[in-house]
């Protein structure tokens, strides 16, 4: 199998069994997300501790395949993360997509990181750059405690 058939299996995965769907409970932070261009929709949730320490993350939303599947990414890889890992996680997966730079996370195993470059071919799209970014930036306002509604 390619390399480019393993990403489209990986998107095409996450999108039709989204991980992490719904809203958890006892969530202690939230925002929303919304790309008006093409109507996807976002809205992630967190249970963040004491510590700075992911516990739960999960997502609600509708949009594409490629939305979906960022999103079920997204809460995924960042389950169980300290605050200041997940942001790094963040940043390397948005200048993964925007700047093709790779990921340099080393707390992140060879699958996780397989399954973030799943979604570095949307580069070739700039329209679909804001589907896979954007459950990423409303994750970002919920960790600096923003609402984009």
């Amino acid at each position: 199998m390619e390399l480019k058939e393993l990403y489209q299996e990986i998107i095409l995965d996450h999108g039709k069994n989204p991980r992490n769907f719904g809203k958890c409970k006892n969530f202690t932070n939230d925002a929303k997300g919304h790309n008006p261009l093409c109507g996807d929709k976002v809205h992630i949730y967190t249970q963040l501790d004491s510590d700075k320490k992911i516990l739960d993350i999960s997502f609600e939303g509708e949009g594409c395949a490629i939305s979906l599947a960022s999103a079920s990414i997204l809460t995924d890889i960042l389950k169980g993360k300290d605050l200041n890992v997940a942001k790094n996680i963040i940043d390397n997966f948005l200048n993964l997509i925007k700047e093709r730079k790779l990921i340099t996370v080393n707390s992140l195993n060879d699958i996780q990181k397989t399954t973030l470059m799943s979604l570095s071919g949307v580069k070739d799209f700039p329209m679909r750059v804001k589907c896979a970014t954007m459950a990423w930036h409303t994750l970002s306002s919920v960790l600096e405690n923003k609402n984009e509604n």
